[in-house]
């Protein structure tokens, strides 16, 4: 989730505050994880700047969806479902090495040509980066629940980032959030309906859509009992 830096003024909205959606945790590379930032990162990275991106000509066309995918860990699900929606166009936000080196490979290894990687906070590039009503779709899968009470000011869903998020979404366009932590599942609900630009596509829970492919963590849980929770929200 997310973190206030308490040093910026206070009367600044609270989402332009310092707000950070993770902890850094770098890891150890690969020689498979190195080889592929070396050799992929210049077709497929994009580097951070404070400045708007083009999306169209990031992906050198514009008549693809664009959707945000926020926190990839290792990558598999986005390379995935990049295969399985090749009219849509990924930009894929991460801050950890090992998985931007991780999804870099599997691009190679897929001849996957519609995702572009940016190795930064991911409320940043939204604030920075991003023009209003540019984006088709948000994916934010798996975020880190934060499940203890005195952490859960850490959580990456707030109103106040729920609300940036809509601003960057076009008309019609849907936010997908999915985890496998029930209470979170219910903060997240929670969170989406209080934001009168969002509608629900459920009643609460949505079925897991077909585009979302199932990770190892999850087949392995749901064999063992263990729930996972989709949300799924249009922007109006």
């Amino acid at each position: 989730m997310s973190e206030l830096d308490q040093t910026l003024p206070i009367d600044e909205a609270p989402y332009q505050r310092r707000i950070r959606s993770f902890v850094l945790r770098q890891g150890r590379l690969t020689k498979g994880q190195e080889r592929a930032l070396q050799t992929a990162w210049p077709q497929f990275g994009i580097e951070y700047a404070a400045q708007p991106l083009d999306l169209n000509q990031a992906f050198a066309r514009s008549e693809s969806k664009k959707i945000l995918e926020i926190g990839f860990g290792m990558g598999d699900a986005t390379a995935k479902i990049a295969q399985t929606l090749p009219d849509y166009d990924f930009l894929a936000v991460e801050v950890h090495t090992p998985g931007v080196g991780s999804l870099l490979k599997l691009m190679q290894e897929g001849d996957i040509q519609n995702i572009r990687i940016i190795q930064h906070d991911a409320v940043e590039v939204l604030q920075q980066m991003l023009a209003d009503g540019s984006l088709d779709g948000v994916h934010i899968f798996f975020p880190d629940p934060w499940h203890k009470k005195r952490h859960h000011k850490r959580r990456l869903i707030q109103a106040e980032f729920v609300k940036l998020l809509c601003s960057k979404l076009k008309a019609g366009a849907y936010i997908h959030v999915a985890t496998d932590w029930q209470e979170y599942a219910e903060w997240v609900l929670e969170v989406l309906r209080a934001e009168p630009q969002l509608q629900n596509t459920a009643a609460d829970y949505a079925e897991k859509p077909a585009y979302r492919p199932l990770t190892k963590f999850e087949n392995r849980g749901l064999k063992l009992g263990h729930g996972v929770w989709d949300l799924v929200f249009r922007r109006v």
